[in-house]
């Protein structure tokens, strides 16, 4: 792999996924849960670099570092229990979700975590101010961001599969099968589009200065945490989101 953040590169981040499980007490099954399912997704990721997948795989492999910093950042905050370094709002409501929840339900509350609040901010951080004012380099970015669709769109039947194996399924899930996994899909792609909005609103506010982006940011955190909310709402959460969605939208700045 090529150098990625200071050096760092994705095999660096499965690494700490690796020691972050290894040293997880068994009784956070549900952190467990969606930390191994991102650590097979990263590897995914790994393989699509491998396999010249994106136009700029070290740029990809930089972004793919900053993301899951911000996931493996908050986890490790909310491990600690340290009120100084409390996880973002979305994060804390993941992670205290009822443990009886079933582990895809889990999955689902971190996948939406991650993608609404954390992917608008690792964009920018892999995506300079004048980045953004070089419309072809932009959208070679924004290409590359779409790819990223493919490699999750074909862990959808895997990893629903290794999810099922770890708990029951009713007779109704087991009929929804099918339409859950393409509705998997057809939401991730939705919230991609909504998160590249967002990056953008996110980047207009970065130029005024830290303050509005800082104001912009605690918007799009109480969008995030309220979709969180959503998903802890009993009833078939992917029949739910079909009308709501899975992504969040940054409203124009009044």
């Amino acid at each position: 792999m090529t150098e990625a953040v200071g050096g760092r590169t994705i095999d660096d981040v499965l690494t700490r996924m690796t020691a972050t499980l290894s040293a997880m007490p068994r009784e956070l099954a549900a952190r467990r849960t969606f930390l191994a399912t991102y650590q097979r997704t990263t590897r995914a990721v790994a393989e699509a670099l491998e396999a010249a997948a994106f136009e700029d795989p070290g740029w990809v492999e930089a972004w793919d570092v900053v993301f899951a910093d911000l996931y493996l950042d908050a986890l490790e905050a909310d491990l600690a229990g340290d009120p100084r370094h409390r996880a973002p709002r979305p994060w804390r409501l993941a992670f205290d979700a009822p443990p009886t929840l079933p582990p895809l339900r889990q999955v689902l509350l971190g996948i939406n975590a991650h993608i609404n609040y954390d992917l608008p901010q690792a964009l920018l951080g892999v995506i300079s101010d004048a980045d953004f004012t070089d419309p072809v380099l932009l959208d070679r970015r924004r290409r590359d961001h779409e790819r990223i669709d493919g490699v999750l769109a074909a862990r959808v039947a895997a990893e629903d599969d290794e999810l099922s194996a770890q708990s029951a399924k009713s007779v109704i899930d087991r009929v929804l099968t099918p339409l859950n996994r393409a509705a998997s899909t057809r939401f991730l792609r939705e919230a991609r589009t909504k998160v590249w909005h967002n990056t953008m609103e996110l980047q207009r506010a970065r130029v005024v200065g830290p303050e509005a982006y800082a104001v912009r940011l605690a918007e799009l955190e109480v969008l995030s945490a309220a979709r969180i909310a959503d998903l802890l709402a009993p009833g078939q959460v992917l029949l739910r989101l079909a009308i709501a969605g899975f992504g969040v939208v940054l409203p124009p700045e009044g």
